[in-house]
């Protein structure tokens, strides 16, 4: 098992900022690529010495619609044949514990919508899904934030990506973990200290691998691009001026941030 986080200096105690192995409380430090043969500098660092970053930094976020069944049957459509699925800019990215903003010039509602990350590792070109395993780098926690009144608000064309794309409407993490079985696990969501969303990820209509190869088949996937797999029932809305919203997938951790109105 292997969590990697990146970081930066929370006070003068960390001259830099930075990429590493977390065990336990303490952050082994790595130099190099992440994704291509990590070297260990030989310096520790404790975990609350350190301000945790988005542990990757995508060129791409893909995030996906309806892919899971029992919010299909909810929601009376029918189950897509294959991945359907937008972008997110790279700006929607936000850290663990980050501070999210609604923007002053939109004043509808904004959901939670938990989600597991795939977090691609290697070069990712028209492969099979069997191939699809080896692309995978690891897992992370994903909260794709998305500006719900936007969507429909012109009849004649869903506004998927200006919903969804406001800077920091993507927080995850609070890090990548490499060995997790995703089919044995599941997603719960607490708003303000209160269960919103607890799905079983085994109930995805297309599961990572097979999503991974579905769409290395439409754009080549950059090791740190990643994959919002979609979410399931219980998406609702952060009403409060503040809202505490917490994403927890057991084998990964809690991804924590604070939505402002």
């Amino acid at each position: 098992m292997a969590r990697w986080v990146r970081f930066s200096a929370k006070d003068a105690t960390v001259s830099a900022a930075g990429f590493g192995r977390l065990e336990g409380e303490t952050i082994t430090v790595y130099e190099g690529d992440l994704f291509a043969g990590p070297v260990a500098t030989g310096e520790t660092l404790a975990l609350a010495d350190v301000s945790l970053e988005a542990p990757c930094q995508p060129s791409k976020i893909i995030a996906l619609w309806n892919n899971f069944h029992a919010l299909a049957a909810k929601l009376n459509v029918a189950e897509p044949a294959e991945p359907l699925y937008l972008l997110k800019a790279p700006s929607t990215v936000a850290a663990p514990g980050a501070t999210v903003h609604r923007p002053p010039a939109y004043g509808g509602k904004t959901v939670y919508e938990g989600e597991l990350g795939i977090v691609i590792g290697r070069t990712a070109s028209n492969i099979t899904e069997d191939e699809a395993a080896a692309h995978i780098f690891g897992y992370t926690i994903v909260n794709d934030i998305t500006a719900a009144d936007i969507l429909q608000k012109d009849p004649t064309f869903p506004q998927w990506a200006r919903a969804k794309g406001f800077d920091a409407y993507g927080p995850f993490g609070p890090w990548i973990e490499t060995d997790l079985d995703p089919t044995a696990t599941s997603v719960r969501t607490v708003l303000n200290g209160a269960e919103r969303q607890n799905y079983p990820l085994s109930d995805m209509i297309f599961p990572p691998a097979r999503l991974v190869a579905m769409i290395s088949r439409d754009m080549t996937l950059l090791p740190g691009d990643l994959i919002a797999c979609g979410t399931s029932l219980g998406v609702g809305t952060m009403k409060e001026p503040s809202n505490d919203i917490e994403v927890s997938i057991e084998g990964i951790g809690t991804l924590k941030n604070v939505f402002v109105q």
